[in-house]
């Protein structure tokens, strides 16, 4: 994709800026909400743990189905107006999923709130993307830390609905229409035309490449004796864009599944395993969550003095080694500090691997980020039978050495990140 602007923001650059924090706000906000009412509708609906955990499965499988749909989007409508159109089509299937009478209505609700969440989080990063590159500097890494006061905001928000006594109705219409109408409110402040601009030095050699007869005849004679050179120069650039672009996707699955291992597992592992009271098992996931929150807030930052690929490297010998250390001598303390060094060391991994897609030569715009965003969520549907199945054939302690060898991946595959600007 070509770079906007690099001058300093201007006003207009600053509200879409705000506009795009708003919509990783709500992206983050939404969902949030109808998380701590999942025991409330699987009471309602009168449901088993088998059909419960399908019918919950349909929210990722709903991303998956409709991820890769993103870039076309994009690049028909724009990002911004798909970032809120997924948002508000997020909503309605966060409101059905809540007020539905069946698991059948239950499941479908819920994947097409994925499918709606996934566009929504292609083209708010595709935005995003954009505006970074008219500031000329990182600031993807604010926006995901947005997203994550977002969530706490919308859980809280379910706290308190739960408080009030509120139905899953009114609690769930109230929060589509004020996200909804938040999201729209944003799409006035987003940048406006195309996401992409025509290559001028492609228009350039069109319209000055038949000015004389003679060169032209001449070039197109270069042209032929040229074609194999640039034959295999294309292969080898397409060879390198998938390779990078893979190792993208590997980097970006190793923070999700760091994620998901807090999400997933923290809370298991110091009950089950280290056998911490209820209230301090709880504090693994929030260590983590917490932790990368603060490591998003100065995440760019240290892009800008350091480079991504320090950056990465770092935040994953620090994952490893503070993980690894607390599975090597488990206690909850030191397992609690260890999810924490975790979710710092893998704060700026996902923001990193979807800027560097956006910008890989060779593809259509919006498709590298599509792909790495498509198959990281692909990796949070994989990642718990994975550790499941590891920690049911020996223990939940050696299924967790996931997380220490997600960072090693990370320092192995950091060389395809950006350097420091020079």
């Amino acid at each position: 994709m070509t770079v906007d602007v690099l001058s300093p923001p201007a006003p207009a650059e600053r509200q879409a800026r705000t506009a795009v924090a708003m919509l990783f706000f709500t992206n983050g906000a939404l969902f949030a909400n109808l998380l701590p009412r999942f025991p409330q509708i699987k009471a309602d609906l009168g449901i088993g743990n088998a059909a419960y955990g399908l019918a919950v499965a349909a929210f990722p499988t709903g991303a998956i189905v409709a991820g890769l749909a993103a870039g076309a989007l994009i690049r028909r409508y724009g990002s911004g107006r798909v970032a809120v159109a997924g948002t508000v089509l997020t909503g309605i299937g966060v409101l059905a999923a809540g007020l539905s009478g069946s698991v059948v209505l239950f499941a479908t609700a819920l994947l097409l709130a994925g499918a709606m969440d996934a566009i929504t989080d292609v083209a708010q990063n595709a935005h995003g993307l954009r505006v970074q590159r008219r500031y000329g500097r990182s600031i993807i890494n604010s926006f995901h830390a947005i997203w994550s006061i977002g969530a706490v905001t919308g859980g809280s928000m379910a706290a308190g609905a739960i408080a009030l006594d509120l139905s899953l109705g009114q609690h769930l219409l109230i929060s589509a229409v004020v996200f909804g109408i938040a999201a729209c409110v944003a799409l006035r402040f987003c940048l406006t035309g195309p996401d992409t601009e025509p290559d001028t030095e492609a228009v350039k050699e069109e319209t000055t490449g038949d000015a004389n007869g003679g060169a032209a005849r001449e070039t197109d004679a270069e042209s032929r004796e040229l074609a194999p050179r640039r034959e295999e120069q294309l292969r080898k650039t397409r060879l390198r864009t998938g390779y990078v672009l893979a190792a993208l996707v590997l980097i970006a699955a190793s923070g999700a599944l760091v994620e998901d291992a807090g999400s997933s597992w923290a809370a298991l592992y110091l009950s089950d395993s280290l056998h911490a009271s209820g209230t301090l098992a709880a504090s693994g996931y929030i260590a983590l969550v917490g932790a990368q929150f603060v490591g998003r807030m100065i995440g760019d930052r240290l892009v800008d003095r350091f480079g991504q690929r320090t950056v990465a490297r770092s935040g994953g010998l620090i994952a490893a080694v503070g993980m690894g250390l607390a599975l090597a001598v488990p206690t909850a303390t030191g397992t609690i500090l260890g999810f924490a060094t975790a979710g710092f060391g893998v704060a700026t991994l996902v923001p990193a691997a979807m800027h560097e897609a956006d910008e890989l030569p060779g593809l259509k715009p919006g498709s590298g980020l599509t792909i790495v965003s498509w198959l990281m969520r692909l990796g949070f549907l994989l990642s718990p039978p994975i550790v499941g199945l590891v920690a049911d054939s020996t223990s939940l302690r050696v299924g967790l050495l996931v997380v220490p060898l997600a960072g090693l991946m990370v320092m192995v595959l950091a060389g395809v990140l950006q350097p420091r600007r020079r």
